[in-house]
């Protein structure tokens, strides 16, 4: 039996209803192909305005998660099929607020496969960034085994990667892999330990770009990925 619709209560009436309607159908309870409510059905069931409803299906539709056909029904789509890489961190924690394991690693191993290619394009193309990845560089020697300043040391020389590539697509991945991060990286500094401290494999990227070696590049950031990469999978399995 569905849940029943939940009266609207925040004060951003239209955040509210796009956000019980997002976890509906990301949750499956609302299933691709199925219809929704007319407007005026569900802001009746929510308690709200039809202004937020018409808002807050405008914006489910930007996020590729339903279809509105105009003066016809509105459809639930199939996100797996019509959704962007934005919707992953919206999938990482469930309605408990709890992180979805299968979600986590699928982001993990989305890592692992782009920080070769984004470091291989960086020495093909964005030689200039040098000097910035020897100010990151230089922050990373001082911190004195610091994981805080280690972690983000290493998050800002991957987004200076990514940014000197040049590459649209990866900054637009790279940007939803960041946030979805930001929901459990406080889980994972300690694991990661070795691989925010192997200072010797950032510098070899930093080299290989300077000298413009995209294999040695690749090389040198698979190096990097690899370290944490066991570590990630035990914290995913205690989770689990």
């Amino acid at each position: 039996m569905s849940k029943p619709w939940k009266p609207v209560t925040k004060k951003s009436l239209a955040d509210a209803v796009f956000d019980q309607l997002r976890a509906r159908i990301l949750s499956g309870e609302l299933e691709p192909g199925e219809k929704l409510p007319a407007e005026r059905a569900l802001a009746d069931k929510l308690d709200v305005n039809r202004g937020a409803v018409r808002e807050a299906l405008k914006r489910l539709e930007q996020a590729r998660l339903i279809s509105i056909r105009h003066g016809g029904s509105t459809k639930v789509l199939n996100f797996r099929r019509t959704a962007g890489t934005d919707l992953l961190s919206s999938l990482l924690l469930n309605e408990s607020g709890q992180i979805d394991v299968r979600v986590a690693r699928s982001v993990l191993e989305m890592r692992t496969a782009l920080a070769p290619s984004i470091a291989r394009i960086c020495a093909q193309r964005g030689q200039d960034v040098v000097d910035e990845l020897d100010a990151i560089l230089e922050t990373m020697a001082e911190a004195d085994e610091d994981l805080e300043v280690l972690q983000q040391a290493s998050l800002e020389f991957w987004a200076a990667l990514v940014d000197a590539g040049g590459n649209i697509a990866y900054q637009l991945a790279f940007n939803s892999l960041r946030e979805s991060y930001a929901h459990f990286d406080h889980l994972l500094t300690g694991a990661l330990a070795r691989e925010f401290e192997a200072y010797d494999d950032y510098r070899g990227v930093r080299d290989a770009i300077k000298r413009g070696d995209e294999e040695d590049a690749a090389r040198y950031a698979r190096r990097i990925i690899h370290l944490g990469e066991s570590a990630l999978a035990a914290v995913l399995d205690a989770l689990e």
